[in-house]
């Protein structure tokens, strides 16, 4: 049942997801707990509700669902439906990252790292990071990257650094496509290649990376580039 529940949501079939969910949740399901509080908040096939989605939340946290555990997060954080605690946030995005969940994963290593909700923790921040990266999350690549790159928690690795922003620059996130730029223009963790630096900057810029947008304005006005 609870195939056929996400097979009418994935065809935006929401009042028979709807049904099919609540009928789980009612089975104390916690996917189908999590997913009605989704649809609560979304407004999906349903009236929408926040107080409705964190009470769903809430039931499905109790029973340890990652989803739900990272969404209380954000209500926490964003003070929706509840007061804005942060050190509360902090608690929920840790079970969910020990649960494997890879967004929580990465958003608790901002809080380690950024002090937020939690002790200021370089090490730990990294620690999760690399978590996040295992499970392909682009965003915890580049972060990870840049913790190496500045030896901040971890030893300062230009080559492991560069691996890192390669792989994230791949799955085409232009703050890693601009930072692999300045390590090929810096020849840190490579070799110095300016052509390479000017192509990852020029894909930077493309998806919207201000400084790299700058950078190719700046080379264009003075005559450097054509393109």
């Amino acid at each position: 049942m609870l195939q056929s529940a996400y097979n009418a949501f994935n065809a935006h079939d929401y009042p028979k997801a709807f049904e099919l969910f609540t009928l789980l949740a009612q089975q104390n399901n916690p996917i189908a707990l999590s997913s009605l509080g989704f649809m609560h908040q979304s407004g999906l096939g349903v009236e929408k509700s926040l107080e409705r989605a964190y009470e769903l939340y809430v039931r499905a946290a109790d029973l340890n669902e990652p989803t739900a555990l990272f969404n209380l997060a954000l209500m926490h954080a964003d003070g929706v439906v509840v007061v804005h605690d942060q050190f509360k946030s902090h608690e929920f995005l840790m079970r969910s990252a020990v649960l494997e969940f890879p967004q929580a994963q990465y958003e608790v290593a901002i809080s380690l790292e950024k002090g937020l909700g939690c002790l200021h923790n370089f090490s730990e921040a990294a620690f999760w990071y690399e978590e996040a990266a295992k499970r392909g999350h682009a965003g915890a690549f580049n972060n990870l990257g840049v913790l190496l790159k500045e030896g901040h928690g971890v030893e300062q690795d230009y080559s492991k650094a560069f691996i890192c922003f390669s792989r994230a620059a791949h799955l085409n996130l232009p703050e890693a496509q601009y930072n692999i730029g300045l390590l090929y223009d810096q020849g840190l963790g490579c070799d110095a290649d300016h052509d390479m630096a000017l192509e990852w900057c020029r894909k930077a810029a493309y998806n919207g990376h201000e400084k790299a947008k700058a950078i190719i304005q700046g080379l264009q006005e003075e005559g450097k580039i054509i393109w």
